[in-house]
């Protein structure tokens, strides 16, 4: 714990990427443990508000995580002209839950996260994240390797309109590193139904150019339609990459008159994201260094 008194420092950028240093002012541990998997605290930072820390690295903060996490979401729901199944791959705050479910055409959102203790922190400290989403009765959470539950799924012909992948950066903890790959995005297709179309976020491609493009190059290898966009976080300094795929759907050909008639059809109320906002996100450029 003593190293989250103070300052906190997030270091960004592997070996021979950019290299910049963040700092953070802490104001309060609210809790500091470890898992099985991963170091896990939620803290209170000065201009942000709570926030959750995975292994040293900011995961989302009290103060802009609906930014992050509608951008993550909505594209990818509004483009499917009728999501019903969305399986959630990480998400431990369940706020990428709480907006899959603002869709009055979803029947069920099951969430898979492999780290238990990140759900239970979550539950107990960050309510504004999750906001009763866990508790919803078209919400089911599993306990499990999402490699691993993908792979079951598939052998039970489950199927899913919309897969969301919530999860550590893929320059970040090991835990996650092997659902970014080819094999992964390949597996992850064979549960997708007609038209079904998959997100993740990315990181950012210009502090990590070489993890980004890793990411574009496997889930390219494996869809034909690909849209990359971004949005700029506050509390991580920096744009948030993401990349939708499909065969048959693409977020970025979605006009802002198109976006905001499905929101609006569908009951879905947001805070940042809109038709304005989601054609800003898909033409901003993808800076590398």
């Amino acid at each position: 714990m003593e190293r989250f008194k103070g300052v906190a420092g997030m270091y960004l950028a592997q070996p021979g990427d950019t290299a910049v240093t963040v700092l953070y002012v802490v104001d309060e541990v609210l809790y500091h443990g470890r898992s099985r998997y991963q170091e896990i605290a939620v803290v209170r930072l000065r201009q942000f508000g709570k926030a959750l820390v995975l292994d040293g690295l900011i995961q989302s903060t009290e103060a802009d995580e609906y930014v992050y996490h509608e951008a993550l979401v909505h594209p990818a729901l509004v483009a499917h002209p009728n999501p019903r199944r969305v399986l959630i791959l990480g998400g431990g705050e369940g706020a990428t839950l709480r907006e899959a479910l603002k869709h009055g055409t979803v029947s069920e959102a099951v969430m898979v996260d492999i780290d238990e203790l990140v759900v239970e922190v979550a539950r107990r400290y960050l309510p504004e994240w999750h906001q009763g989403a866990f508790d919803d009765p078209r919400a089911r959470v599993v306990i499990a390797d999402g490699m691993e539950y993908v792979e079951r799924a598939a052998e039970r012909g489950e199927r899913f309109d919309v897969v969301v992948m919530d999860l550590t950066d893929p320059y970040g903890s090991e835990i996650a590193h092997k659902l970014y790959s080819r094999e992964a995005f390949g597996k992850i297709k064979s549960i997708l139904s007609p038209g079904g179309i998959v997100v993740t976020q990315a990181g950012n491609s210009y502090f990590f150019p070489k993890a980004y493009e890793a990411v574009l190059g496997s889930i390219s290898s494996v869809f034909r339609e690909v849209c990359e966009y971004g949005v700029w976080v506050p509390s991580f300094l920096y744009t948030n990459n993401f990349i939708a795929a499909s065969d048959e759907v693409n977020p970025c050909r979605l006009s802002a008159e198109e976006v905001d008639r499905r929101l609006r059809e569908r009951g879905v109320r947001t805070r940042m994201y809109s038709g304005r906002t989601h054609v800003s996100m898909v033409n901003m450029p993808v800076l590398r260094p």
